[in-house]
């Protein structure tokens, strides 16, 4: 049984694993990979933009979490609420909601 009843629930506990400002930023910057490799997939149809999706979206959050916040992706305990996460917390970067 999950520690969170919902997504709502989770969320303020997503954050708080991201409380160093550089791990914000590779999750960020790995994000802007993810999007960068979708549009390469869509575009030329070649299926290795989505290794570089998976490598670069994971990689840089996960160095962000072990160099940095010096803790464990959430992604290991709750993987499809810690994706949800990250792509919230992009959302709320770019609207100036997180900082950077």
């Amino acid at each position: 049984m999950s520690e969170f009843a919902s997504f709502k629930d989770f969320y303020p506990y997503y954050l708080g694993e991201h409380r160093d400002v550089r791990c914000r930023r590779m999750h960020f910057a790995g994000s802007w990979v993810v999007i960068l490799a979708l549009v390469l997939l869509v575009s030329t149809g070649q299926l290795r933009w989505l290794l570089l999706a998976l490598v670069g979206g994971y990689g840089f959050a996960w160095i962000g979490h072990f160099v940095f916040e010096k803790n464990r992706p959430a992604t290991f305990r709750h993987p499809l609420w810690s994706l949800m996460g990250d792509w919230v917390m992009f959302w709320q970067i770019l609207r100036g909601r997180v900082s950077l």
